[in-house]
């Protein structure tokens, strides 16, 4: 998918690709490592080269990201006396270790900018201004180290920190949020560029959240400021984020990650939110002389209204006029010209006197993402099942006579540790209440090989105690606690302190209260699925698998099929909704965690469908595998597509022309031709490669209400509107139709302020 992304990246006017470079991908055992297929970061560099674009690479090696760990390997944890990112012998060591190959990588392959590549910059730790404090004495010297260690790599390009205002020079220090343009204080030194290493374009989701939606507007408006105020860089966080597949997303995190970017998790446009910021790039491209060379000066337009002004020569000028009014628009006076300002918006004059975009004024379409069932997995003849084992004291070989701390035990090799234990009980089918306290994510309890419950905690919650009543038999008895964790903690200080597990355990009767807190414990790492790899060709092989729904539902069950990959090309995803909470695996390959019982709010999952690139897929017989922890019903399971199948333009007079029309006036005004007549406000509509405009579902030149998700017509509409959108539109992949009543035959309504909306079925 790598080439594909790139280049939509850079059709949306984008000049470098930023990566963070993930420490437990590449060294996941000490001194092993792994660069291959996806973890080619080599490879991945000169795909950006190949396609003429430059690179940043953040190496960390602390990257927090909501990847499992921050990108630590969870190996560093056993090393003798360390204290991660701190001014600590041991942690210094693997650091610089692990930083300089990667430098030396990029070095051996020429790929800095200092050696003609595309590598523009670099970064060193991660927003460690937020957690130096807590190091007390020793952070200073650790960041002045890394400051040291990193440029004595002699890259030939600038280091950057982010978040971090005392970066030691000549480290960059760099702003991280949504309004770096209003929040960040500066560079530290006068010789620094203004950089935004993150830009977020929604934000990361945990389950039980709802998704957090960022406007195309609002992300233009900070941009454009950032960009006024002598900003020289800023990333996009993410443009595209991706699946976390496997187990590499942190603690609660989800396994889709910003689908709300601008190229969505399987790649496709997102819009408006990628053109808008396409046509914002090119405004902005439009100003470069000016802003390189020119002479820059601010002046007041109003109370909240300002002017940012890169003036050159007497030809080269660029401005940006600021109305920071969240309520109202306001017109104002700039070089003897009246320009009206929207509500929070930034109007871009590449020439000082014309406008060439506005951040508040969308004239991109709008896009609509459709689901398609392929395949529905509802055969249950198809489905076979594998029950995991319930492990029993006697079954461990690893024991304690305490509770183990989760994460040191299972040393990341899985989410799942196995509590087990064996105690005498003298009364005959006596009821007691099982009492465990716990700082795992979640807690599922097991006695004498029965469910009796379990719990669970959130992203920002603890998980609660666990209650349940069982019933024990006379003599011997086994209790059987499965830990888990869905991902890694990510971020804080001192994370190698952290802590996950039971707690406390403790048997309530009637007659007593037996703790079993300091007893005889016996442990399993993982589960015997895993161990076996049932997921795999090979390991499914190992055990025996039953027909479906043979015999008793158990919790922690294997489930498995085969599938055919859905026609064509369009983005494929595996519908869940039918699920509870596990793992899912294709031909071997995990695709992440799903949690769909966790409901947000409003009482729905946050995901249900899950990425599956077709690259993981073979044409016939893909294996699909489940593990599920709850009740999940895998005959809901479907197979889907996903594809572009609805664009929407809603343009008015007052928006502004596309800036392209901009760059063509004024290439023909230069040359003394005769004016350009195109620069008209457009609505322009562009199906998916592959599809055509099939149907037009509404249109409506006039005034008509509502937006692109709800419209109707008007008290103006001029009835030519459908077949001269139909004549322009139906039957291309892409069509433009100015806002203008010559192109609809006259005028409805003279007088009245002229909108176009139509809305289009692509097939």
């Amino acid at each position: 998918m790598w080439p594909s992304l790139i280049a939509k990246a850079k059709a949306g006017g984008l000049d470098v690709i930023e990566t963070l470079v993930f420490w437990n991908l590449h060294e996941p055992q000490p001194e092993q490592f792994d660069f291959s297929g996806q973890r080619d970061i080599v490879r991945f560099i000169k795909e950006i080269q190949a396609q003429g674009l430059y690179a940043c690479i953040r190496i960390g090696p602390f990257i927090q990201g909501e990847w499992s760990y921050g990108g630590l390997p969870f190996w560093l944890h056993d090393i003798p006396g360390i204290v991660y990112r701190s001014d600590n012998e041991p942690f210094k060591y693997q650091m610089k270790k692990f930083v300089s190959k990667i430098v030396n990588m990029m070095k051996a392959e020429k790929l800095y900018a200092s050696q003609g590549g595309p590598i523009i910059l670099s970064q060193i730790e991660n927003e460690y201004g937020m957690v130096e404090a807590a190091f007390r004495d020793k952070g200073p010297p650790y960041l002045r180290w890394a400051a040291e260690m990193a440029v004595g790599l002699q890259t030939g390009v600038p280091w950057v920190m982010c978040k971090q205002n005392n970066a030691p020079d000549p480290v960059i220090n760099a702003c991280n949020g949504r309004r770096c343009g209003e929040t960040f204080p500066g560079p530290n030194s006068p010789n620094k560029p203004a950089i935004w290493t993150e830009n977020w374009t929604s934000f990361y989701q945990v389950y039980g959240d709802e998704p957090d939606i960022r406007s195309a507007e609002d992300i233009a408006f900070h941009v454009a400021l950032f960009i006024a105020k002598k900003g020289s860089y800023v990333n996009y966080y993410m443009y595209h984020g991706g699946t976390n597949f496997g187990r590499t997303a942190a603690a609660y995190v989800l396994t889709s990650y910003y689908d709300q970017a601008p190229l969505d998790e399987y790649g496709l446009f997102r819009q408006p939110k990628w053109g808008h910021l396409k046509e914002l790039h090119a405004a902005i491209k439009l100003c470069l002389n000016p802003m390189l060379s020119g002479v820059y000066t601010t002046m007041a337009l109003g109370k909240s209204q300002e002017a940012f002004v890169y003036r050159g020569n007497s030809v080269d000028c660029a401005a940006f006029l600021v109305n920071n009014d969240t309520r109202k628009t306001v017109v104002v006076t700039f070089q003897d010209s009246l320009y009206e300002l929207p509500p929070k918006s930034i109007s871009i004059l590449p020439d000082c006197k014309t406008v060439a975009f506005n951040t508040a004024k969308v004239s991109t379409q709008y896009n609509t993402r459709a689901v398609e069932t392929s395949k529905k997995l509802d055969s249950i003849v198809k489905w076979e099942e594998y029950k995991e084992t319930i492990p029993t004291f006697e079954d461990t070989s690893l024991r304690a006579n305490m509770l183990l701390e989760h994460m040191n035990t299972t040393k990341d090799n899985s989410d799942y540790l196995w509590y087990t234990f064996r105690f005498q009980n003298d009364f005959s089918d006596a009821e007691y209440v099982l009492n465990v306290t716990s700082s795992s994510h979640v807690l599922h309890a097991f006695v004498n090989g029965s469910f009796v419950g379990s719990t669970h905690g959130s992203f920002k919650t603890k998980t609660p105690i666990l209650e349940s009543k069982i019933t024990l038999n006379k003599g011997t008895n086994y209790i059987s606690l499965i830990s888990g964790m869905v991902g890694l903690p990510d971020s804080g200080a001192y994370l190698e302190r952290r802590v996950a597990g039971i707690n406390t355990v403790r048997v309530k009767g009637e007659h007593e209260i037996k703790d079993f807190t300091r007893y005889s414990w016996g442990y399993q790492v993982g589960l015997l699925g895993e161990k076996l790899q049932v997921y795999t060709d090979s390991g499914s092989n190992k055990v025996k698998w039953n027909t479906y729904g043979s015999s008793t539902h158990q919790r922690l069950t294997w489930y498995r099929t085969l599938f055919d990959a859905p026609a064509g090309k369009d983005p494929v995803t595996l519908n869940l909704e039918s699920m509870g909470k596990g793992e899912a695996w294709i031909n071997g390959q995990s695709i992440g965690r799903y949690w769909v019982s966790f409901l947000t709010p409003k009482g729905i999952p946050s995901q249900t469908r899950y990425n599956v690139p077709r690259s993981f897929l073979k044409r016939t017989d893909n294996l699909l595998v489940i593990l599920e922890e709850e009740n999940g019903y895998p005959l809901g399971i479907s197979i889907d597509t996903i594809s572009i199948t609805k664009v929407c333009g809603h343009v008015s007079e007052s928006h502004l022309p596309p800036v392209i029309s901009w760059q063509v006036q004024n290439k023909t005004e230069h040359n003394n031709s005769k004016k350009h007549h195109g620069r008209r406000p457009k609505v322009q509509l562009q199906c998916p490669p592959g599809r055509n405009i099939s149907r037009i579902v509404f249109a409506s030149y006039g005034n008509p209400t509502g937006d692109c998700e709800n419209y109707a017509i008007g008290s103006c509409h001029s009835f030519t509107s459908l077949p001269t959108i139909e004549e322009a539109c139906m039957g291309k992949r892409i069509c433009t139709i100015p806002v203008w009543r010559k192109k609809f035959g006259n005028d409805p309504c003279p007088g009245i302020p002229k909108t176009l909306l139509v809305d289009a079925q692509c097939t």
